[in-house]
């Protein structure tokens, strides 16, 4: 039987595929057989490699809607089709939505919905003209379905980002799948800027009913199998990864049974 993960033959863009979650997933993608095609405003210092392959990286500012389409024409000229897109590049700096000024609130919705829609909108014009369409991957997170405070407009923005999903996939279907990944914490190379030294990083993994943060690479499989047959029924939907979510408060805080 042919091996459904096998990704040869394929090629996969990954936004802001060099460093963190995206790092993991294009080194999953790769790992796979695929051609992987990444994009960020700056070239990595080291290209994320799998199995003997390199990804190929494109120099982008995803808010840039010029730019984003003139990369999906120059990836489709280049290798011929695409055959799966995830959206991953994002994020926000922790700043109290009381004084955090409008501009600031508008450039984290533009890098955090307003981009995935435009790279997806300009992808899903080469996937519609394939016989075998597509797969469109937008990584959301928790902050998307739980409370954000301290990050509050990327929080709204990632729920944004779930409910367009489900719109686009009724929109693009049959040709072009549709799907989120509700990613929960994640341990990357910059983990201490938001949870602190080795010890604070091992206290939050604690909470985690599973016993750890995700890695990179948890997210880059979810991310494989809903680019590959093994999904082709799925569409429309979010993919909670993140390892049984955090523990009700109240638990800790009741003296029931003590």
């Amino acid at each position: 039987m042919n091996n459904p993960l096998d990704m040869s033959q394929r090629v996969v863009i990954v936004t802001g595929g060099s460093r963190g979650v995206g790092k993991g997933i294009t080194e999953c993608f790769l790992a796979a057989g695929a051609t992987v095609v990444i994009c960020g405003r700056n070239a990595p210092e080291a290209m994320p490699a799998a199995a003997g392959r390199s990804a190929i990286f494109h120099a982008l500012d995803v808010r840039d809607v010029e730019q984003v389409n003139a990369f999906v024409e120059q990836v489709k000229a280049d290798h011929g089709r695409i055959d799966c897109l995830v959206n991953n590049a994002g994020g926000a700096p922790h700043a109290e939505a009381a004084t955090a000024s409008p501009r600031f609130h508008e450039s984290i919705v533009r890098l955090n919905l307003l981009a995935p829609l435009n790279m997806a909108q300009a992808v899903n014009r080469v996937m519609q003209e394939q016989a075998d369409g597509g797969s469109i991957v937008n990584i959301a997170s928790v902050s998307a379905v739980r409370p954000s405070p301290g990050t509050a407009a990327y929080g709204a923005a990632k729920a944004g980002l779930v409910n367009l999903t489900t719109s686009l996939a009724i929109e693009w279907a049959p040709k072009v799948r549709m799907n989120a990944i509700i990613a929960g914490l994640i341990e990357t190379e910059q983990s201490h800027l938001h949870y602190g030294d080795e010890s604070g990083i091992a206290a939050v993994a604690s909470t985690i009913p599973l016993g750890r943060m995700a890695r990179p690479q948890d997210i880059g499989e979810a991310c494989l199998y809903l680019a590959s047959p093994l999904s082709a029924y799925v569409t429309g939907s979010t993919l909670t990864v993140h390892g049984g979510g955090e523990k009700p408060a109240f638990l800790g805080a009741s003296t029931a049974g003590h």
